[in-house]
């Protein structure tokens, strides 16, 4: 794997991850854990805004990097 490969797999990663801790939060009852879950999800959505564009700044210094798009950074909600 390249290194942009390797870059685009862990930003997949961390909006997975991010998605599933939203996921949980909306599946429990319990406050404690709904809270653990959003505060969760709040700092892997923080890691995917910076991992983007440390991916976006890579792939403008080294082409051969860029994938087919160029790592999108989540919307702020």
């Amino acid at each position: 794997m390249t290194v942009g490969t390797n870059l685009h797999q862990t930003l997949a990663n961390l909006q997975s991850a991010a998605a599933d801790m939203q996921s949980f939060a909306l599946e429990t009852q319990d406050q404690n854990a709904k809270k653990m879950y959003t505060d969760m999800n709040k700092q892997l959505e923080q890691m995917n805004q910076q991992l983007a564009g440390r991916v976006n700044y890579v792939e403008k210094q080294e082409p051969n990097y860029q994938m087919k798009q160029q790592a999108q950074q989540p919307q702020q909600k």
